[in-house]
C-alpha cells in the first residue's frame, strides 16, 4: 500500500485528478456549533477543529442541499490520532435521515488512517466501505469530494473516484434525492471503538488534536424556504452539469485502481452480512463483479480451485477415546462418540482437553461456531504445554454481532513469550456448516489452514535467537467462554444473555501425530516422503504458497509484522524472513 508501489499508471490518476478549488470565506459558509472556542475560523479561509480530554468541536453549513458537487481540502491531525474520530458528511435531521459520509479513523504514529464511507437513505445505513489512502493525510491537505444527483453519489479523493452508489430504487432501494442536507464535520473522542476495536487508547499527552480545513467549495443546489437554487434540466456546458454526471472511461479505470489496491472492506463482499449477496443492491452487484477483490464472483479460477480441491481428508476419531470435557458442569457434552459439543450461558462456558499430548503433528479439527448474535464469546481451539515458560499454537474465533463476521486470531508462543498475533476473516459463513480447522507442526514450521488453504507459516527461526515451539508436549485444548469486556469491538458489544446458550460443535478428530507418554515419542527414525510421517519435514509448495498468498492478500486484516507502533526500535527478527 505504499505510494512507492503505484504503477505509473495510477501517478497519473493522482496528478490527472487534482480538483480544481475556488475558494470560499468560511465565515459566510459555516457556523462552529460546538466545542467553546475549540473550533476557530481563521481570516475566512481556514478552519480548524481541536479535541482535548475536556471536548471536541464541530460545525455545519449555513445553507442546505439537495444534490450537488462538494469539495473540501482537509488536514488530518497528525502524528498519533489513535482514539479521534473526524467526520466530514451531509446529512438531513429527523428519525428517517439521509446522509452521506466520509470518517476518518485515527491510529498510531506509523499506521494509516481508515477511510470509512457511508450512504444512509431513509434512516438505512449498514453501507459501509473502508479504505487506506495513498498518501499521508495529516502530512498535508488533500481535496475529498461528494458528488450527488438524482442517479448516484462518488466519493473522491484528490480527483480520484473510490467509490459509487448508485440510485437502485428500481429494486426497492431506497436513495437519498427528496431530503435537503446540510454539511458536518466533527472532530471527537471514540477511543472506545474506533482504533482496533477500542484497544488502543487516545493518548492524552498528545492533545489538542488538530484537524485543518479549507478551499471549500459546493457547486450545489442550495434549498431556501423548501424551493431549491437549480431550475431546469442541466446541460452538458452549463454550470449544472453534475445533475447527470457519471463516471466516464478514464474515471472508471480510476475507480477500479483505488478499490484494488486500497479498498479494505466492501458491505457488498461480506456473505454472513449479505446472505451470499442476495440482497445487494445494483451497486453492489457492479462492484463484486468488477471492483472488490474480496467478493466471492471475482476469485480467480486458482482461487475457486483452491477452495474445492483444498478440503483436507479426514478420518472420523472417537471423542470418547480421545478427549475429556474438563470444566463447564455438564454444559461440554460427546454425543454418540463422532460429535462434541461445548456451550456457554450466563453462569459458566465450558472445555476439553486431549488425552494425549504431542511432540510434532498434523491436527484437523471441523468447527461449526456459535450462530447468530455470538458478540462477547471467545471459541478457542489450541495446543498447549504447561508452566511458565509454555509453548502454544492458537486459533482464536471472536463473536460478532448477527451479520458481522468472525474474526479468526492466530497467535504462536514459544517459552512463554507470544505477542506474535495475526488475525482474518474468513471467505464463508464459518456458523452455517462445519470446517476444517488444521496445524501442521514440525520442527521447520508451523503452519495454520482452513480448509486446507494454508492462512499462516511460522518458521523455526532460531538461527537469529527466535524460540520456537521443539521441546515441549502439548495437549489440545477448547473451550467457548464469555470474553464480552475485550472480544468485540474492545469490549463495547456485551453478550445477549438472551440468546444463550451458546453451542459450538466439533466433528472429524484427525491427529496424525507424535505421541508422547512417559517421556517417550511414538516417531521412530526420519520421516520418508511416503511415510504416515510425511509430514515432520513438509513445507509449502509452490501451489500452497499462492494459496497462502491469496488468503493474506484477500483476508489478512491484522499482522505484527506491520505494527509499526509496537515495535518502533525495529520488527521482531521473525518478520524478516515471514
Amino acid at each position: 500500500m505504499a505510494f512507492s508501489s503505484s504503477s505509473k499508471l495510477s501517478v497519473f490518476f493522482l496528478f490527472l485528478g487534482i480538483a480544481s478549488i475556488v475558494s470560499a470565506d468560511f465565515n459566510n459558509e459555516f457556523d462552529i456549533t460546538w466545542g467553546d472556542g475549540r473550533g476557530k475560523i481563521l481570516n475566512g479561509d481556514m478552519l480548524t477543529l481541536s479535541l482535548d480530554k475536556s471536548s471536541g468541536s464541530g460545525f455545519e453549513s449555513r445553507n442546505e442541499y439537495l444534490f450537488g458537487k462538494i469539495d473540501m481540502q482537509l488536514k488530518l491531525v497528525p502524528g498519533n490520532s489513535a482514539g479521534t474520530v473526524t467526520a466530514y458528511y451531509l446529512s438531513s435531521k429527523g428519525s428517517n435521515w439521509d446522509e452521506i459520509d466520509f470518517e476518518f479513523l485515527g491510529n498510531l504514529s506509523g499506521d494509516p488512517y481508515i477511510l470509512h464511507t457511508n450512504v444512509f437513505s431513509q434512516g438505512k445505513g449498514n453501507r459501509e466501505q473502508q479504505f487506506y489512502l495513498w498518501f499521508d493525510p495529516a502530512a498535508d491537505f488533500h481535496t475529498y469530494s461528494i458528488l450527488w444527483n438524482p442517479q448516484r453519489i462518488i466519493f473522491s479523493v484528490d480527483g480520484t473516484p473510490i467509490r459509487e452508489f448508485k440510485n437502485a430504487e428500481s429494486i426497492g432501494v431506497p436513495f437519498p434525492k427528496n431530503q435537503a442536507m446540510r454539511i458536518h464535520s466533527s472532530l471527537w473522542n471514540a477511543d472506545d471503538w474506533a482504533t482496533r476495536g477500542g484497544l488502543v487508547k487516545t493518548d492524552w499527552s498528545q492533545a489538542p488534536f488538530t484537524a485543518s480545513y479549507r478551499n471549500f467549495r459546493a457547486d450545489a443546489c442550495v434549498v431556501s424556504s423548501g424551493k431549491s437554487s437549480c431550475g431546469g434540466s442541466a446541460s452538458s456546458g452549463g454550470s449544472q452539469a453534475w445533475l447527470s454526471e457519471e463516471l466516464d472511461n478514464t474515471k472508471q479505470e480510476r475507480l477500479r485502481w483505488a478499490q484494488k489496491n486500497y479498498m479494505i472492506y466492501n458491505y457488498c463482499s461480506d456473505s454472513k452480512r449479505n446472505a451470499l449477496f442476495i440482497r445487494c443492491s445494483i451497486s453492489c452487484l457492479h462492484l463484486q463483479t468488477k471492483h472488490s477483490s474480496m467478493a466471492f464472483s471475482s476469485f480467480s479460477k486458482l482461487s475457486v480451485f483452491f477452495l474445492f480441491q483444498g478440503i483436507t481428508s479426514i478420518v472420523t476419531a472417537d471423542f470418547n477415546n480421545e478427549f475429556d470435557i474438563t470444566w463447564g458442569d455438564g454444559r461440554g457434552k460427546i454425543l454418540n462418540g463422532d460429535l462434541l459439543t461445548l456451550s456457554l450461558d450466563k453462569s459458566s462456558g465450558s472445555g476439553f482437553e486431549s488425552r494425549n499430548e504431542y511432540l510434532f503433528g498434523k491436527i484437523d479439527m471441523q468447527l461449526k461456531l456459535v450462530p447468530g448474535n455470538s458478540a462477547g464469546t471467545v471459541t478457542a481451539y489450541y495446543l498447549s504445554s504447561k508452566g511458565s515458560n509454555w509453548d502454544e499454537i492458537d486459533f482464536e474465533f471472536l463473536g460478532n454481532l448477527s451479520g458481522d463476521p468472525y474474526i479468526l486470531h492466530t497467535n504462536v508462543f514459544s517459552q512463554g513469550k507470544g505477542n506474535r498475533e495475526q488475525q482474518f476473516y474468513l471467505w464463508f459463513d464459518p456458523t452455517a456448516d462445519f470446517h476444517t480447522y488444521s496445524i501442521l507442526w514440525n520442527p521447520q514450521r508451523i503452519i495454520f489452514s482452513v480448509d486446507g488453504t494454508p492462512i499462516r507459516e511460522f518458521k523455526n527461526a532460531e538461527s537469529i535467537g527466535v524460540p520456537f515451539p521443539k521441546n515441549q508436549a502439548m495437549r489440545i485444548h477448547s473451550s467457548l467462554w464469555n470474553a464480552d469486556d475485550w472480544a468485540t469491538r474492545g469490549g463495547l458489544v456485551k453478550t445477549d444473555w438472551s440468546q444463550a446458550p451458546f453451542t459450538a460443535s466439533y466433528r472429524n478428530f484427525r491427529a496424525d501425530a507424535c505421541v508422547v507418554s512417559s517421556g517417550k515419542s511414538s516417531c521412530g527414525g526420519s520421516a520418508s516422503s511416503g511415510g504416515s510421517q510425511a509430514w515432520l519435514s513438509e513445507e509449502l509448495d509452490n501451489t500452497k504458497q499462492e494459496r497462502l498468498r491469496w488468503a493474506q492478500k484477500n483476508y489478512m486484516i491484522y499482522n505484527y509484522c506491520s505494527d509499526s507502533k509496537r515495535f518502533p526500535q525495529g520488527f521482531p527478527p521473525e518478520c524478516k524472513i515471514a
